[in-house]
């Protein structure tokens, strides 16, 4: 049987992100994951071709953990979030309220990150740090004691450990096997992402746009061969996406030029595209005993404000932070008093966020005149009032 001090399950980017930062300050891990190691190219067959807008938080906890220098090269700055509303009878904008990073201090809200090379640098970084990564190995057995939690994998893997850590997602085994409950609700909705090209540069600009569906945005990319990219997140109505999906190249970068407002000029679709449910899902709690859900272990929304993964990497930086502090006082890292305070700090703070963005999803698809009237007016209240603008960004920059 081996023993370590952090067992971490789940081979994702917020799985990776943990294991690195545990590993980094000195602690024993292993990251078992059930599936494959996904591509680390973008060429490859099967790659995960999303980005991730990974906000200065989250910047920074890959920094702590040794990770960030090796995504640098293929992330872009984000310097302004602009939204359009354009929910009215015509296709075009009825307010635009720009939030600009410049008016928080002198560094983007973030960078845009393409999933790949966040996994790509994560590995490397395991490597570096003497932390296995061991895929395909599925948990199969969850003990948890007082004084330890003994795991059994499918490779055939003992493990005794003082802290699991349950980074498995939506459907995570930790959780099933940890006894914790889970509510998930469904929006009708999906999510179509791609990467397109356009003849305008963005300008560190991503650009959100409401008119009905769900949101329609598009994130900074590093020019590509000469060409202007950005990636594209559309959320639609679950038939109408389907639709979508169904046309043929031109009549689907037609109607995807319709949708955009041309704020970038015409855009022409680069790679393949994927499409993905959209689901709503909280944990009836973070932790148990010898045991911290994280990640969508605990939450799933919509993509929304690039709050997601950000939202999983505060859960990781603040159970690191008390990890960290109970190793230097001598104190047991698994214990009591580590996974209950970890409890009380995230699980009210992240069922208020995920209230939050549901909130923002429900009036971001509203066909309702008078549902989208009211979205606009919230919007250029928000915009108008410095007070407001500067709590709007710090909220979204998870610092309320």
């Amino acid at each position: 049987m081996e023993q370590i001090d952090i067992l971490v399950v789940g081979g994702g980017v917020a799985g990776l992100a943990a294991a690195a930062r545990f590993a980094a300050d000195g602690a024993s891990v292993i990251v078992a994951d059930r599936a494959p190691p996904q591509p680390v190219s973008a060429e490859a067959d099967g790659a995960d071709l999303r980005t991730t807008a990974f906000l200065h938080p989250a910047v920074e906890t890959f920094r702590k953990a040794g990770a960030w220098d090796g995504m640098g090269p293929d992330a872009e700055a984000l310097w302004v979030m602009r939204i359009l509303d354009a929910g009215g009878r015509r296709n075009r904008a009825r307010e635009t309220a720009d939030f600009e990073a410049a008016e928080m201090g002198d560094r983007p809200f973030g960078w845009n990150v393409p999933n790949v090379a966040a996994r790509r640098a994560l590995t490397a970084r395991l490597a570096e740090l003497g932390a296995p990564l061991r895929a395909p190995a599925g948990l199969e057995t969850l003990t948890l004691r007082d004084d330890a939690a003994f795991a059994r994998l499918s490779d055939g893997s003992l493990i005794r450990a003082a802290l699991v850590v349950g980074a498995d997602g939506r459907d995570s085994g930790v959780r099933t096997l940890a006894g914790i409950g889970v509510r998930r609700w469904r929006y009708g909705q999906k999510a179509l992402v791609f990467a397109v090209a356009h003849p305008r540069p963005h300008g560190g600009v991503s650009t959100e746009i409401h008119r009905s569906g769900g949101p329609f945005t598009l994130v900074p990319m590093p020019d590509r061969d000469g060409r202007h990219m950005s990636s594209i997140v559309w959320m639609e109505r679950t038939a109408e996406a389907d639709r979508l999906m169904a046309l043929d190249e031109a009549a689907f970068e037609a109607a995807l030029n319709e949708r955009s407002l041309d704020v970038l000029g015409r855009l022409e679709v680069i790679g393949r595209k994927q499409a993905w449910p959209i689901v709503g899902q909280i944990a009836d709690r973070m932790a148990a005993r010898r045991v911290a859900l994280m990640a969508e272990a605990v939450h799933v929304i919509p993509p929304i404000g690039a709050q997601g993964l950000n939202m999983s990497l505060a859960d990781l930086e603040d159970l690191a932070q008390r990890v960290a502090d109970a190793r230097a006082q001598g104190r047991d890292i698994g214990g009591r008093e580590v996974v209950e305070g970890y409890q009380r700090r995230r699980w009210p703070e992240t069922a208020a966020r995920v209230a939050g963005v549901d909130a923002l999803n429900r009036a971001a698809r509203a066909e309702a005149p008078i549902v989208r009237d009211l979205r606009r007016f919230g919007l250029a209240v928000t915009h108008r009032l410095p007070f407001a603008r500067r709590m709007a960004m710090k909220i979204g920059m998870g610092a309320g």
